[in-house]
C-alpha cells in the first residue's frame, strides 16, 4: 500500500448463493486509489461495478481477500467501528439522491455530521456553506420534493462531502439526468476534487464523464480488465 494510497482492495471476491446455484459477481478484483485521485469504472450491466463499491463502502463483506480504508483493513472492524470510519473517511453519491423528504435539504446535508457527534450550530453552518458552494444557498428550508432533479442530485453532493471525506464512491451519479445538468455535476465533482483533494471512485456508462477522470477502468465478468 503507497503512503498515499486512501483506498485499496485485495484479491477481493463476492459470491451469492441463489438456491443450488452459487454465484460469483466478483473473482479476485485488485483496485489502488490514491489521495485526490479520480477514477472511472465502466462495464456491462452484471459485471459486478455495484457489488465492488458496495464492497469497498463497507456496506457488504466479501466471501474473501480485504479492503484497506484509509490505512484499516475493513476485516477487522465491524459495527459502530465501521460505521464510524465510513462516516470519517467515505462519501456516498447515487443515482438516485436518497435524500430524505421529510427533512430539509439543510437537515439531510447535516445529518452525517450530527451522526459524527458534532453540535447542531455546527452541523447547520457547515452545511449552508457548502450548499451555497454548490449553488443551492437559496433551497436550504427547502424540501427534496420541492426541488428539480439537478438539485437533488446537488444536495447529495454536498452530503457527500460534508464531513470532508478521504473517497467519494458514486454509482452512476448522472444517470437519472439530463444532458445540461449532469454537465453542471461533472464541474461540480471536478471543482471539489480540486479543492479538497477528495478522491472520487465513480462507476458510470456515461463516456463524458468518465474521459473527465484521471483514469479509466473496465470491468468484464467480475474483473478489472484495464
Amino acid at each position: 500500500m503507497s503512503d498515499n494510497s486512501i483506498l485499496q482492495c485485495r484479491a477481493l471476491t463476492k459470491r451469492f448463493n441463489q438456491g443450488e446455484i452459487d454465484v460469483t459477481v466478483l473473482k479476485g478484483v485488485e483496485l489502488n486509489i490514491n489521495e485526490g485521485e479520480r477514477v472511472a469504472i465502466m462495464g456491462a450491466s452484471g459485471s459486478g461495478k455495484s457489488t465492488l463499491l458496495h464492497l469497498l463502502g463497507g456496506l457488504e463483506k466479501p466471501s474473501s481477500g480485504e479492503v484497506i480504508l484509509d490505512g484499516v483493513s475493513l476485516n477487522d472492524i465491524n459495527g459502530s467501528t465501521l460505521a464510524k470510519l465510513r462516516n470519517r473517511s467515505l462519501g456516498f453519491i447515487y443515482q438516485f439522491h436518497h435524500l430524505l423528504g421529510e427533512f430539509t435539504v439543510l437537515e439531510n446535508v447535516a445529518m452525517p455530521l450530527l451522526i459524527a457527534g458534532e453540535s447542531i450550530k455546527f452541523a447547520q453552518e457547515q452545511s449552508a456553506a457548502l450548499l451555497t458552494r454548490v449553488g443551492l444557498g437559496h433551497r436550504i428550508k427547502h424540501k427534496p420534493g420541492e426541488l428539480s432533479g439537478g438539485e437533488r442530485q446537488r444536495a447529495a453532493v454536498a452530503r457527500a462531502l460534508i464531513n470532508k471525506p478521504k473517497c467519494v464512491l458514486a454509482d452512476e451519479p448522472t444517470g437519472n439526468l439530463d444532458s445540461k445538468t449532469a454537465e453542471q455535476i461533472y464541474q461540480l465533482m471536478l471543482e471539489l476534487n480540486q479543492e479538497l483533494q477528495v478522491s472520487f471512485l465513480i462507476v458510470t456508462h456515461d463516456h463524458d464523464l468518465a474521459a473527465r477522470m484521471d483514469n479509466v477502468l473496465h470491468m468484464e465478468d467480475g474483473l478489472i480488465v484495464g
